[in-house]
């Protein structure tokens, strides 16, 4: 067993399970639009909700693209946290904000520097939308040189730049994954958080843990350490996973619990 789940013992019932969707449940694949969750993912979650007070996945993509490309429409009372937080889909209801103007005006911009340079690509997210350098001759080099020009963006928009392996996101301030984090532990009550993450975007997320720390809630970090995981959140997990099927194995583990 993994040592530091041992913690978790007899307070299943109060743990609060979340999980990033890309890297994480999904292999990162070179196009975004092309993930899918490894096979069996919706079983080992459903065995996971059977234990615990709550899992949810935590996800910078549209809640509903999350739920789709991970087969996840069956998982009992799983909430899905779309764009950080902003989105919410459970019990196949979706509650979503309305449309940002300033995502409206950045979307137009961020598609003229994408035209400009050769591989670099958009998603566009509708609550946000993202620049792609990983399909570009020297990925690092172009998004280095997109930084300045996505924040010069973002900033004239109202907008806030979060950074990832190759990707630079425009979208609205105030909603992270630690706020998102926060709120669910609010929301259940949980005195212990496991939460899996491999990027940038999920270090909100762990910071969020381990403050929780100072209120007497057990939190354990997972880096599920692709090709391509974040340096700073393998340095700052409790546990390293080979990827996607690490994460997997690990939640057979917390499922087996007693």
């Amino acid at each position: 067993m993994t040592p530091q789940l041992r913690g978790l013992t007899g307070r299943l019932d109060r743990t609060l399970v979340a999980l990033d969707f890309d890297g994480v449940l999904a292999p990162i694949v070179p196009r975004p639009e092309d993930a899918v969750a490894l096979p069996e993912t919706a079983g080992v979650l459903t065995a996971v909700a059977a234990r615990v007070a709550k899992v949810a996945v935590v996800t910078g993509r549209p809640a509903a693209d999350a739920v789709r490309l991970g087969g996840l429409f069956e998982v009992p009372g799983l909430s899905v946290l779309g764009h950080y937080g902003l989105e919410r889909w459970e019990n196949g209801r979706l509650s979503t904000p309305g449309a940002d103007d300033g995502v409206d005006s950045a979307r137009r911009r961020v598609t003229e520097l994408a035209a400009a340079r050769p591989g670099v690509t958009v998603e566009d997210k509708g609550h946000s939308v993202a620049l792609h350098t990983r399909n570009a001759p020297d990925p690092a080099a172009a998004l280095a040189e997109l930084r300045p020009q996505a924040d010069a963006v973002a900033a004239a928009a109202g907008l806030q730049v979060t950074p990832g392996r190759f990707v630079l996101e425009l979208r609205p301030v105030g909603m992270d994954k630690g706020v998102a984090i926060r709120a669910l532990v609010a929301e259940t009550g949980a005195s212990a958080v496991v939460y899996a993450g491999d990027d940038l975007g999920d270090l909100p997320a762990v910071a969020a843990v381990r403050s929780l720390a100072g209120d007497g809630v057990v939190g354990v970090v997972v880096c599920s350490d692709a090709e391509e995981a974040s340096a700073e959140l393998r340095a700052a997990a409790d546990v390293v996973v080979p990827g996607p099927p690490g994460v997997q194995a690990l939640l057979r583990e917390l499922a087996a619990l007693p």
